[in-house]
């Protein structure tokens, strides 16, 4: 698989909300015009933005959810810019969570067979989240009770209505440095994992500016989702590790300006950049502080890390996640021990 080289060596993915995006904040990039539009979801993030390339071929930058509102909301604001849901011919999807790429399908039959492109690593579009039986091994060896995972996994099958799978044969795979054309420019690639293991970001290098999903996002911390390694699947995907490759390899073009999946555009991308990496230090430093001598799982340290979080939604699936991606890189670091026991992964004081 392709980007192999770039893995160092040691319902949505949110934590919180408090953003909002207007349509007003169009991008006019040196002829190309990308216009965001705000599609509402049924999720405690909101609404989700959607980018109109306004070129040809006509572009769609993820879609939004699989719902009556969504698709309403969406044709409304398309018509305000003169454009059909027929007038459709790209669908470039940043990742794979339903907020994200729910409409996908409807989208490409309405507009007569759309391309659709999405990194090969996402494997949302095929089977829904908490679906597969790596994702259950791998809960189970960080202490997750089994019937603590199939309350997750009915909950996740519930949201996975709100979007339609496509065939791998129905994909243009995008990779790492594609060049995706238009008519007056084009843009390219940039594979950033982290929130999830084929995240994409998309940079117009004329003036820096950069489209990226939810890898940054200018009021939320995105969450690294537990995810099964799409190179070894019986193995986690080392989710923080890849998502602080990616933060560099974003601030390494100085973005003048980055649209994200949620909430309002970011300007200074120094400021954010600083604000993640200090909370990722902090969040080090607490998750570390809970492990003990006897030891402990990541499920132990979920439930005393997010005590608020473990009801019956996806705030507990959240919580395991960011628990599991901070213990899996605190033990790469050396911060901490990993004793792997009767099937179970036990972290304790170094």
């Amino acid at each position: 698989m392709e980007d192999t080289t770039r893995r160092p060596e040691g319902f949505n993915g949110f934590l919180k909300h408090d953003c909002i995006l207007s349509d007003s904040h169009a991008i006019d990039l040196t002829g190309m015009k990308i216009i965001p539009l705000a599609i509402p979801t049924p999720f405690y993030v909101g609404d989700v933005n959607v980018y109109l390339i306004r070129e040809d071929p006509l572009t769609l930058i993820d879609v939004g959810p699989k719902t009556p509102e969504a698709t309403r909301v969406l044709r409304e604001k398309l018509a305000s810019h003169g454009v059909k849901l027929a007038d459709v011919r790209r669908i470039v999807l940043t990742h794979a969570h339903e907020d994200h790429c729910g409409m996908a399908r409807q989208v490409r039959d309405e507009a007569k067979d759309a391309d659709v492109y999405l990194h090969s690593w996402e494997s949302g579009h095929l089977v829904g989240r908490l679906a597969r039986e790596e994702h259950r091994e791998l809960m189970r060896r960080s202490g997750v009770p089994d019937a603590v995972f199939e309350e997750m996994q009915s909950l996740y099958e519930e949201i996975s209505l709100l979007t339609d799978a496509l065939d791998e044969n129905e994909i243009t795979p995008l990779t790492d440095n594609m060049e995706l054309e238009f008519s007056s420019g084009s843009l390219r690639v940039l594979h950033t994992p982290g929130h999830t293991p084929g995240s994409c970001s998309f940079i117009r290098e004329a003036d820096r500016t950069i489209v990226c999903g939810d890898c940054v996002l200018k009021r939320i911390t995105p969450n690294p989702i537990l995810s099964p390694d799409p190179v070894a699947p019986h193995t986690r995907f080392p989710s923080l590790a890849e998502y602080l490759v990616s933060l560099a390899r974003i601030r390494s073009f100085s973005p003048t300006m980055v649209y994200g999946g949620h909430g309002e555009p970011v300007t200074d991308f120094e400021e954010i950049f600083h604000r993640y990496v200090s909370a990722i230090d902090e969040r080090q430093r607490r998750v570390v502080s809970l492990v003990t001598n006897e030891g402990v799982t990541a499920y132990d340290v979920a439930q005393r890390l997010f005590p608020d979080s473990f009801g019956q939604d996806v705030h507990r699936f959240l919580a395991i996640s960011e628990s599991i991606a901070h213990l899996d890189h605190a033990e790469h670091q050396g911060k901490i021990g990993l004793e792997k026991t009767h099937g179970l992964e036990v972290y304790k004081k170094n």
